[in-house]
């Protein structure tokens, strides 16, 4: 055994955690450990914009399961990443980041690109740490993904100084530790996991709401087993979509407010009482409703609203705990006056979009384009979804059949995660389609990922609802709002891609069949109508 640097350290201690891809800008110090990370057989994806690398690895994390992994050049490099490991901290994504400083032997000279990352770093991660003694480097890696994938899961950041990343270590001096776990399966007080049974069986109006910790908890079957089992309609947050097919005899899109409003048992599994779901409260939720709640962070138990049983635990453990429970107590196909009202709400509501969905206007309704993405994609196509009208549109009327295969802006609101978003999926999951529906003010944020996708031959297909900007105002009586009707699927001439430019509601289908058969990276820029405004909770609605 002799010595290695320590930068080769970083790359060994990340094969270690099973990392497979690294999403990164090069630069220094940065320069030897990611070349070592490609020595060590790491897909190396570099990128346009750290922020974007942070993005990427964000949906990677949703769509595998496993930790995403990014790293940045120090100073400026490093503060690019901040907006995407905000957007993965409060969207509870396991990330774990790695930013270069400048050496810790220079601290305080104001050195090159000196700044105290680690400042900035903590309000945003789940865990913030500097290495400082270079052997101990595997540790520290190993603690930012324990950090990242246990308990409340989020990103983890570790500072890595120049000085420290080119010392010399006898390779006998470095301790490795195990890989970390993925995840420790904690069960639920089995006295209050059969309280939350017995109240569910009593109930006339139960409802069961979920959200992502189901994907992290890798509880999805376990939770279509205690909806069939049980009966019980079920809801997701937009970032849980897809836990249970959305065609299941059990859910009813269209009747979500009616369902909250008049529940008399709430069953809150994997989710928090944050905006998303209007903080659990009034109105948004019957005040009188009894609240079960489980989740794996026990400061979430009863957070803005209070609960009646708060159950701590893992989500498929106290599921499976709940599955042996039920037998005997529910009627899974009775057809009660609750499900009655369900039902007819949704089919209600759906038929309010029916008129808009099919048609052939010019320009076109995005409500037409989203009708053609929803009609074209496969059963377990990964969609993406980016903005603000778009976004809305799509997601009252595009359904997800498999876990983890809905994206989008999260509880951050972030915009511009659309093309980070979808290559960070494709490279997850390259079998399967991947379609980002973005709309044309989001998409400019980080268009220039569409090169990294050529680069790297990562074939997404953009489709933009091109409206002129944001919630477009062509006349000019808002400020900030009109962006024009910008060729986008140019783009693609320039960097080798393909692109298509669309005016028609007839051409939509054609053009999707064109981009995804073409096999490269595409862009299908459809012209919508700038004054359709989809229905959604008024912003200052939250405030209050």
């Amino acid at each position: 055994m002799g010595e290695v640097f320590a930068y080769q350290l970083v790359a060994r201690a990340l094969k270690n955690e099973g990392a497979e891809v690294m999403f990164f800008i090069m630069g220094g110090p940065m320069l030897g450990a990611q070349e070592a990370c490609k020595q060590e057989g790491l897909r190396m994806i570099d990128v346009r914009h750290e922020q974007a690398a942070a993005m990427m690895a964000n949906a990677y994390a949703r769509v595998s399961g496993k930790a995403g992994v990014c790293s940045a050049a120090s100073g400026p490099a490093t503060t690019n990443l901040v907006t995407g490991l905000a957007h993965a901290y409060t969207d509870a994504a396991p990330v774990v980041a790695l930013g270069g400083a400048s050496p810790i032997g220079q601290f305080h000279w104001e050195a090159f690109q000196e700044i105290d990352q680690l400042s900035m770093m903590r309000p945003v991660c789940k865990w913030a740490g500097q290495a400082i003694n270079p052997k101990r480097i595997p540790e520290y890696i190993n603690i930012a993904f324990r950090q990242a994938m246990n308990g409340r899961l989020g990103p983890a950041y570790l500072d890595l100084p120049g000085d420290v990343l080119y010392s010399r270590v006898r390779e006998e001096d470095v301790v490795w530790p195990a890989p970390a776990q993925k995840h420790h399966r904690i069960p639920g007080d089995p006295g209050l996991v059969q309280e939350a049974v017995r109240l569910l069986a009593q109930a006339e109006r139960p409802v069961l709401v979920s959200g992502s910790g189901i994907l992290w908890s890798d509880a999805s079957e376990e939770l279509q087993q205690f909806v069939d089992a049980t009966g019980i309609p079920f809801y997701t947050t937009p970032q849980g979509r897809g836990v249970i097919p959305e065609d299941h005899p059990r859910c009813f899109l269209g009747a979500r407010s009616l369902a909250f409003r008049e529940a008399d048992v709430l069953f809150f599994i994997g989710t928090r009482f944050n905006y998303v779901i209007g903080y659990g409260r009034p109105p948004r939720f019957n005040a009188d409703a009894k609240v079960i709640q489980v989740n794996i962070d026990p400061t979430e138990i009863g957070k803005n609203r209070p609960v009646d049983i708060g159950i701590v635990g893992d989500a498929k453990t106290v599921l499976r705990q709940m599955l042996e429970l039920v037998a005997g107590k529910f009627d899974p196909r009775k057809e009660t006056p609750w499900i009655q009202a369900l039902r007819e709400q949704h089919l209600k509501n759906q038929a309010r979009m029916e008129p808009l969905l099919h048609s052939d206007e010019v320009p076109i309704h995005p409500l037409r384009l989203c009708k053609e993405v929803r009609d074209f994609l496969d059963r377990d196509a990964i969609l993406v979804v980016d903005g603000q009208e778009i976004l809305n549109y799509g997601r009252q009327s595009i359904p997800t059949y498999v876990p983890g295969h809905r994206l989008n802006s999260g509880p951050f609101g972030t915009m511009g995660v659309g093309v980070p978003f979808g290559i960070g999926a494709k490279v997850a999951k390259p079998d399967k389609q991947v379609l980002v529906l973005h709309g044309d003010g989001s998409f400019g944020m980080n268009a220039m990922e569409m090169d990294t996708a050529v680069r790297h031959n990562i074939p997404i297909v953009t489709v933009i609802s091109l409206n002129g900007g944001w919630t477009a105002d062509p006349e000019g009586t808002k400020i900030g709002r009109y962006l024009g009707y910008q060729r986008y699927e140019k783009l693609m001439d320039a960097f080798g891609g393909y692109g298509e430019y669309v005016e028609k509601p007839q051409d939509i289908r054609p053009a999707l069949e064109r981009a995804f058969a073409s096999g490269k990276p595409a862009i299908v820029n459809v012209v919508t109508d700038y004054r359709a405004r989809a229905t959604t909770q008024r912003f200052a609605d939250y405030m209050t």
